[in-house]
């Protein structure tokens, strides 16, 4: 199988690229930015320069704005235009347990939930904490989380849990901020019409969701994966897959982040999260995903949800696509 991991970093190598270096089978893809410092390339490990980017021929490049996260794309399209079949989303200040591994997409245990919103972090742990993305007004709704066995489902987006400095947003951190390790439950499912936020910290996708991966380039940095997360959950019930989640299996030691500018950032997320589930789930789509892709940013532009010119990079995304994914 065709493994690729992909991180943007600003940093030198860090220990989690080093430790994600060293793992078997797997390529690491580390896009850099105006910012970033060089890395070293290795048998396992390619690092895109800005130069590097710029003679890849992939139209994205050319839209995608500089020193915004959104340039992660470009790595997801290299991953693909390299065969990938599997691509891990990860952070440079993220490192990996020794249990960290590729888990089969299939689950047969399932959230049981009457909330349309569902706080994951509650099935793994007692503490009070939330996710980066939850809806702020319904952080006290629920104490626990139950779970039951059902029929084996096939999983298109597993995303971990992360250690120590969960992702979190401003509003904990500035509030509770305490490390949290989580118990190493069994992982689970969502059901069609729940959701939780997901992020791009400890996360697999297979390859009938790469369409998905699209990471906007108009929201902001701490709202970007928060938004994806939520559109791709929504998708991937049209081809009868299922958003799994596993117990942590890497923990952060976080880079420095000034969190009133982080609390800024996430007025989106604050904001705009249950407006976006209401449409998503207003949505006749089909079991084709650029089209639904497609059909759920035009909808998004025309309820002053994002900005039209997401439309352009989407479009760039979409037509890079074409020529990478089957």
């Amino acid at each position: 199988m065709n493994k690729f991991i992909i991180i943007t970093t600003i940093n030198p190598k860090s220990e989690g690229i080093a430790r994600f270096e060293r793992m078997d089978g797997w390529n690491i893809v580390v896009v850099g930015d105006k910012k970033s410092q060089p890395i070293a390339s290795s048998s396992s490990l390619s690092f895109l320069s800005v130069n590097d980017q710029m003679k890849l021929g992939y139209d994205l490049v050319d839209v995608c704005p500089y020193n915004h996260y959104a340039r992660k794309n470009i790595g997801y399209l290299y991953a693909m235009q390299h065969g990938a079949e599997v691509i891990y989303d990860t952070d440079d200040d993220n490192l990996p347990y020794d249990s960290w591994r590729l888990y089969d997409f299939v689950c047969s245990r399932k959230i049981v939930s009457a909330l349309k919103f569902v706080n994951i972090y509650k099935y793994f742990t007692e503490e009070l904490i939330w996710p980066r993305g939850y809806p702020l007004a319904d952080i006290h709704k629920g104490t626990t989380l139950g779970s039951e066995e059902i029929p084996p489902v096939e999983v298109g987006i597993w995303q971990g849990l992360a250690d120590n400095d969960p992702d979190v947003d401003a509003v904990y951190r500035l509030a509770i901020n305490k490390r949290v390790r989580f118990e190493d439950n069994p992982p689970v499912v969502l059901e069609r019409g729940h959701y939780c936020p997901i992020n791009s910290q400890n996360t697999f996708w297979s390859k009938k969701t790469f369409p998905y991966l699209y990471l906007p380039a108009t929201t902001s940095f701490r709202f970007t994966d928060i938004l994806r997360g939520y559109i791709a959950q929504r998708l991937l019930w049209e081809q009868n897959l299922r958003l799994g989640f596993t117990g942590a299996t890497v923990y952060q030691e976080r880079n420095e982040h000034e969190l009133m500018r982080d609390f800024e950032d996430e007025v989106e997320c604050y904001l705009h999260t249950k407006p976006i589930v209401s449409l998503l789930g207003s949505l006749n789509l089909t079991s084709e995903p650029v089209s639904n892709l497609m059909a759920v940013y035009d909808s998004l532009v025309d309820n002053g949800l994002v900005s039209t010119k997401e439309l352009i990079t989407l479009q760039a995304w979409l037509s890079d696509l074409r020529k990478f994914h089957e």
